[in-house]
């Protein structure tokens, strides 16, 4: 789709029609590419799930574009095509609930991969830190000052 075409407003039925059969097309293949995205997090294939953020994003920015030409064109499509802008409603709708079950994936992901690193940081913060005592008797805890940066590859 060109530039042009995406800024020109959506003026007849039958421009419509082929708006949102191309926002359908648009919304399968990011469906695909979500589900696809949340299994490969699920079963701890980060590296395969990012192979995919290139492609759900350039389907994310084609969707909000087709989207807001039908927004744009609501009045118009109300009248004349309202059994598509329904449809296409109710499948916004469960596109939004597959949205936050991926976002839920991926937060998890990110938190329990912060609590590992931030896991072993601690623990290579004691290993490395003198084992002494205090005045009271107890042994003193490792300070943050003392503990040695740790640096981590994002490239799996």
């Amino acid at each position: 789709m060109s530039a042009r075409s995406a800024d020109t407003p959506i003026a007849s039925a039958g421009e419509a029609e082929r708006v949102i059969a191309n926002l359908n097309t648009i919304m399968d293949r990011l469906v695909e590419t979500v589900e696809e995205e949340t299994a490969r997090v699920r079963a701890g294939r980060l590296a395969d799930a990012a192979e995919l953020a290139e492609g759900k994003a350039e389907l994310g920015r084609r969707y909000a574009v087709e989207s807001e030409r039908v927004t744009a064109a609501r009045e118009l499509i109300a009248r004349s095509l309202p059994d598509a802008l329904d449809a296409l409603r109710k499948r916004h709708t469960a596109f939004q609930v597959l949205l936050q079950t991926n976002l839920t994936v991926l937060a998890t992901a990110h938190a329990v991969s912060e609590g590992i690193i931030r896991g072993v940081s601690g623990e290579l913060a004691r290993k490395r830190a003198p084992s002494t005592y205090g005045a009271t008797g107890r042994a003193n805890a490792p300070s943050a000052k003392a503990s040695q940066p740790l640096a981590i590859s994002r490239t799996l």
